[in-house]
């Protein structure tokens, strides 16, 4: 199941990801990536692993940002792959069948690409300006998503991303997307995942459900 409502961690040490996480999931959020960057393969280990037990605890679903042998070692729900990153179809034949892969995009033909490569969902933005990310690529905004929903014509689910406000989502879900990550705005105010919630109709009753072949 791919959630409506994910949430993208930040913070200036591991310790305060792994604050954060259990914030999200004490208030509710189903759906944590941790994306943590510039750090060494054994703190991103460690920090995973530590993330994995917060999140087994809430029944929450861990992505990992990037890393995808860590999301194999300590058993996470799934993967998110960066433009730079290990290319999908090659993650796909190491990872487990139930563990999900998502990709970034941040144009049609990056969503396309993505979809051949068979990924699980697609985060494509940035819908406007935001911190949290270094090198933005160009801006969306409604027009812009819309555009390509219009184009894109897939059941694959797409996921705005990018400085998203509690304000901005119903407008964003009247382009199609299927839902949205936020980082920042949730980051500031843990409350704002139930407001968030409330606008994508619950973060349980209305997600998508897809089938995935035997497990390994």
């Amino acid at each position: 199941m791919i959630s409506k409502l994910q949430y993208i961690t930040q913070g200036d040490t591991p310790e305060k990801h792994l604050e954060h996480i259990n914030n999200a999931c004490s208030a509710g959020a189903e759906w944590v990536q941790l994306r943590l960057k510039n750090m060494t393969e054994q703190v991103m280990l460690e920090t995973a692993t530590k993330a994995k037990e917060i999140t087994s605890h809430y029944q929450t679903r861990l992505i990992i940002n990037d890393h995808y042998k860590i999301a194999i070692a300590v058993k996470a729900d799934g993967v998110h792959l960066g433009k730079k990153d290990t290319c999908p179809t090659i993650v796909k034949k190491t990872l487990a069948s139930w563990q999900i892969i998502g990709g970034t995009a941040n144009t049609l033909e990056d969503c396309q690409n993505l979809i051949k490569k068979g990924v699980n969902y697609i985060g494509l933005g940035p819908f406007k300006f935001t911190n949290t990310k270094k090198q933005l690529s160009t801006i969306l905004g409604n027009d812009g998503y819309k555009t390509i929903m219009d184009k894109l014509n897939t059941n694959i689910p797409i996921i705005a991303i990018g400085g998203i406000e509690v304000a901005d989502t119903k407008q964003l879900l009247d382009t199609g997307v299927y839902g949205i990550a936020v980082s920042g705005a949730i980051t500031t105010n843990f409350n704002a995942i139930s407001k968030f919630n409330n606008i994508l109709k619950g973060p349980i009753t209305n997600e998508q459900v897809w089938k995935v072949p035997n497990e390994k």
